[in-house]
């Protein structure tokens, strides 16, 4: 081993420090953080936005995991409400006059685009959104 001449430390010896300490901030994060942490690799992969950085009335291209499948009508029409979360956010998706999208279901990946709304409360909701079941 080699050593550096400014800084005294031996070559390698970052690289055991920086496992050391990955290791240690896995063994003391919580598992939502982890998942968390995995969705965004995931955003990241895809080329997909994180949905924190969404702004009122972009188009958006995103990609995360169903969290809840719900059937709430609107103006006494069917539709199908679901919560993705990519760890840097949610969205609500909405599809008008649908019950029930076969393969959407609470886990699934999916990768959806759409103009992206938000609301006074800060929630952001996507309608008929186009999707790919991943």
């Amino acid at each position: 081993m080699t050593t550096n001449p400014q800084t005294g430390a031996r070559a390698g010896a970052d690289k055991g420090n920086g496992l050391f300490r990955r290791a240690i901030r896995r063994l003391a994060s919580s598992n939502a953080q982890l998942e968390d942490e995995e969705r965004q690799r995931m955003v990241r992969k895809t080329g997909a936005m994180p949905i924190s950085s969404c702004g009122d009335r972009q188009v958006v291209d995103l990609c995360g995991d169903v969290a809840t499948v719900t059937l709430n009508p609107h103006g006494g029409k069917p539709a199908l409400e679901v919560e993705l979360r990519d760890g840097s956010g949610s969205v609500t998706l909405v599809w008008l006059g649908r019950r029930k999208i076969p393969g959407i279901e609470p886990g699934r990946t999916i990768r959806v685009s759409g103009r992206i709304s938000c609301g006074a409360n800060g929630q952001r909701v996507v309608f008929n959104p186009r999707y790919e079941l991943l």
